[in-house]
């Protein structure tokens, strides 16, 4: 496992957290639709690996963003949520979801955006 170093401020710090691979778009999915199982949330991610999922779920419980419930049954069913540390995130990742409406419905993902000027 890679060494990591502190961070050197408290936004570096929050930034190291929040900005891996994915990790923006699992945390919007955790706020928007509640604690899910790992198979829902796989599947409200289109795209995201077993693997990834797994390391950004496990590295995000890890910083205390968000919480793990494991039962005992066969198979296991694991839930993950927000915590109270995940919950303060929300206004930002409404935001950044308004945005991402926004900017789909003028086009730019798909190429056809008017350049602002």
């Amino acid at each position: 496992m890679k060494s990591v170093q502190p961070a050197s401020c408290p936004m570096e710090a929050l930034l190291r957290v929040i900005t891996g691979p994915w990790t923006i778009y699992i945390l919007w999915v955790l706020s928007e639709q509640g604690p899910q199982r790992f198979g829902a949330t796989k599947r409200l991610v289109p795209g995201i690996s077993t693997r990834v999922l797994t390391e950004r779920l496990r590295m995000l419980e890890h910083a205390g963003v968000v919480w793990r419930e494991q039962a005992m049954t066969i198979p296991p069913a694991v839930t993950y949520g927000l915590t109270e540390r995940g919950a303060e995130l929300r206004g930002v990742l409404d935001t950044l979801g308004s945005i991402a409406r926004r900017w789909e419905a003028e086009g730019a993902f798909d190429g056809t955006a008017r350049s602002a000027e």
